[in-house]
């Protein structure tokens, strides 16, 4: 059991038989009347984003989220599958599960499964990726001076932003988190 006090972005708590994960929170100290908590958590199953008021020392039960290692084998359409490389055993992910890390898997990269109570609620990837680049426009002689950007389309499917001098077939590292370019490789 943990205290309101203890709240941090990112923790994991139970409540009402759900796991939510704290994305904000705010403890409220009125002129008038008792202190409070409040949070803005997301339920790990299914995305839906709440707002919470408690009362200022309340306990609440952490939520324990497990971590694996493991390695995304291959997509068979409607399953991506993965695969412990200690014990081998496999897992197919549907695509719910896996939202916006669809869009920088790679075959035999290895990522964090997460798991609460035996069930499959996430990935977590690293936080940089190597990707190719499958489509651009080409380049612009003389067109750097507008600091900008054209888009490209790298070897996932995912879609980003990348300078002007990146060419088709370059490889290039993806921030994760924010989807955007850092460098070419």
């Amino acid at each position: 059991m943990i205290s309101t006090s203890d709240f941090k972005t990112g923790l994991t708590i139970k409540l009402e038989g759900n796991a939510f994960q704290i994305i904000d929170f705010q403890h409220v100290k009125p002129g008038k009347g008792a202190a409070f908590v409040r949070a803005k958590i997301r339920n790990v199953k299914t995305g839906q984003v709440l707002e919470k008021t408690f009362r200022a020392g309340e306990k609440i039960a952490r939520a324990r989220i497990d971590r694996k290692k493991m390695e995304y084998l291959y997509n068979d359409g409607e399953f991506y599958n993965f695969m412990d490389s200690e014990t081998f055993e496999q897992i197919a992910i549907g695509k719910d599960d896996l939202v916006h890390a669809i869009s920088y898997l790679k075959e035999n990269m290895e990522v964090q499964i997460k798991f609460y109570e035996g069930e499959v609620i996430g990935v977590d990837l690293p936080i940089t990726v190597d990707l190719a680049i499958t489509e651009t426009s080409p380049d612009v002689r003389g067109d750097t001076a507008s600091g900008g950007g054209k888009p490209a389309v790298l070897e996932t499917g995912a879609a980003i932003t990348v300078p002007f001098f990146v060419k088709i077939g370059d490889i290039v590292r993806v921030n994760t988190s924010t989807g955007e370019y850092l460098t070419r490789v």
